[in-house]
């Protein structure tokens, strides 16, 4: 078993680590002033971006859901690794060695380098083994679909010998059946005995937003395979399907570039995009499109309520069969939950875009996504074809149906001319659509506000409950400044600002945990250090005060801290000479000879001190 790992390597490693090239390759992040990048927070749903990153501090903290912390924390709350693992992944992307207390190497057994490791050594094999003779009939395959060579290693694809080939390989490079099977790359019999999962498939690898090979979806081809037509790789500690999204990976720069995905439902169709042209396209694999993808879309997009800058398309493609049909019933479901335009793209004769691309080009596949209809109106005419129009019955069932739909359209402009659209498709009077619609959205609205009631309270202090008087205001920047850039700050202020008295309760208690804190100042996770010494309802105000943009160029930002700072200090000085002056008069100096001039020499020493730190 190994040791821990050496605290100094720990903090070497977070020292060289940018906080925000790791957090960037989940979020969208945009600058938000000096030091400071914000984007959507990944850890809870939202349509403003709360969630802010201080990469010269190390340090995270959503405004919205109080989640916060270094480099560590991110990664294990995003990839659900233990801290030594988080330790160990960011060692890795350095090329750093790290040390431990014992003199030993990392556990290598079921963690997630180790996972990941494995399958990026199984999908080296798959694409050797693309080009065997076993391999022909995916070739075929591939070729059948109009991808060729350069098609297949763009996308990395493979294929998976029968008789147990991989297995053998993986464990000629060390891997053991029990990560073998915990990766997901072997199964285990009634017996205890172990086979390739994946035998006599053509193979995708599914990657991370990052890069790294996750897991694998396999695709039947051999008449004698009595498996599902598309088998996966099942939930390992590093693939959870519902969370990953097939192309993201190749798609991420142009998405967050051009605000705009398009999903697709299968690999093929997300390989047929891209080679048309279409380079935002993603995949679910294996699953429905649900909350966790729109939550990754949104981060990667950069989708914001109310900022018209930001707002993108989110483009969904269905087939036209049943199956279809569901698939854009649960995004229409999810759709409130975009800030971006949705859109439907239905292509003609009901082809997929890998069918499409293969039997009328690359133009197709472009005019697909150019020509898509608003998903408001593909939902519209769904639901109204569902109703026989010709009665008056039908109609009234309609209108009833699709008046929710137009009253969720938060776009008043464009609500107003579907009520006029919906009242012309109906055959009725506008008045009467428009009442429906508005009896629609009360319902909707009062429902909205009960939900948004029972989720208001919050224990947690935060900035936003501060006062906002120019004493409180000092203290409150005077703390950020020490919090964010104690470098610049210095020891020796640091130490006179913690002994300061101050007049807001909630800062001081803040202030009493960097006194505590002092001989951190210069440790790569000071800010996490002060959090740890408060209580438990004062460590979301810490994190707070330790992200929150600082208004300065960056140029002047390290005398602005150090100024207000030194401001705080002069403040506390005032108050000692406003004190020892009513203390001087309230003396006699002819009964009370020493203490008279112990007042004075204190009051000398004052004065030095608001001169010294007046020049310095």
């Amino acid at each position: 078993m190994a040791g821990l790992i050496r605290r100094s390597d720990i903090d070497e490693v977070r020292s060289r680590t940018n906080l925000a090239d790791v957090v960037g390759d989940y979020v969208s992040l945009k600058s938000a002033g000096v030091g400071s990048m914000k984007g959507l927070c990944p850890f809870h749903e939202e349509r403003s971006p709360s969630f802010h990153v201080r990469p010269q501090v190390g340090f995270y903290h959503c405004f919205g859901c109080g989640e916060g912390g270094d480099v560590y924390s991110f990664l294990q709350k995003m990839d659900h690794v233990s801290f030594s693992e988080a330790v160990e992944l960011l060692a890795g992307r350095l090329g750093y060695e790290l040390h431990y207390e014992d003199g030993g190497q990392a556990s290598d057994h079921g963690n997630r380098a180790r996972i990941l490791s494995a399958n990026q050594a199984a999908a080296d094999f798959y694409v050797a083994s693309l080009g065997t003779d076993e391999a022909e009939p995916g070739r075929r395959f591939l070729g059948e679909r109009g991808f060729d060579q350069g098609a297949a290693e763009r996308f990395g694809i493979g294929f998976a010998p029968r008789h147990g080939a991989l297995g053998k390989h993986l464990k000629t490079l060390g891997y053991s059946d029990d990560e073998l099977v915990v990766a997901g790359l072997l199964g285990r019999g009634e017996r205890g005995d172990v086979y390739d999962r994946f035998r006599g498939r053509l193979v995708w690898p599914i990657r991370d937003t990052t890069g790294q090979t996750v897991g694998f979806g396999a695709r039947k081809l051999l008449d004698d395979d009595q498996g599902p037509k598309y088998l996966n790789t099942p939930e390992t500690p590093v693939y959870h399907k519902s969370q990953v999204l097939y192309g993201l990976d190749l798609a991420k720069k142009d998405i967050a570039r051009g605000k705009q995905v398009v999903v697709v439902e299968g690999y093929t169709d997300v390989m047929a995009c891209h080679l048309a042209g279409v380079t935002t396209a993603v995949a679910t694999c294996g699953t429905s499109f649900g909350v966790d993808h729109i939550k990754m879309i949104r981060r990667v997009m950069g989708d914001v309520a109310g900022d018209v800058r930001s707002t993108g398309e989110v483009i969904f493609t269905f087939d036209p069969d049943a199956a279809g049909q569901k698939a854009a019933s649960r995004a229409f479901d999810e759709e409130q939950r975009f800030s971006a335009q949705t859109f439907v793209a239905v292509a003609p004769d009901g082809l997929d875009p890998c069918d499409l691309r293969l039997h009328r080009g690359d133009d197709a596949v472009r005019r697909l996504v150019t020509t898509r209809k608003p998903m408001f109106e593909f939902m519209i005419r769904r639901v109204l074809d569902a109703h026989n129009l010709a009665t008056v019955e039908g109609r009234v069932a309609a209108l009833r149906a699709t008046a929710p739909v137009v009253a969720g359209i938060r776009d008043e402009a464009l609500e107003v001319g579907y009520v006029r659209q919906t009242a012309q498709w109906l055959g009725m009077d506008l008045d009467e659509v428009r009442r429906a619609v508005a009896s629609a959205r009360s319902t909707t609205t009062a429902e909205a506000k009960a939900g948004e009631s029972a989720q208001s309270l919050d224990t947690s202090l935060s900035l936003m409950q501060l006062p906002t008087d120019p004493t409180t205001r000092l203290e409150r920047d005077a703390l950020m400044a020490m919090l964010q850039y104690p470098t610049d700050v210095g020891l020796d202020f640091i130490r006179r600002a913690a002994d300061v008295t101050f007049s807001d309760n909630t800062l001081a208690v803040v202030s009493d945990a960097i006194a505590t804190s002092a001989e951190h100042w210069e440790a790569p996770d000071w800010l996490a250090r002060v959090s740890d010494e408060v209580p438990l309802p004062f460590a979301t105000l810490v994190k707070q005060l330790g992200v929150a943009p600082i208004p300065e160029r960056p140029e002047l930002i390290g005398a602005y801290c150090r100024d207000v700072v030194a401001g705080l200090i002069d403040r506390d000085l005032l108050r000692q000479k406003k004190d020892l002056l009513g203390a001087l008069q309230r003396t006699d100096a002819t009964v009370d000879v020493e203490k008279y001039g112990q007042i004075q020499r204190d009051l000398v020493r004052v004065e030095g001190e608001r001169r010294a730190l007046r020049a310095g």
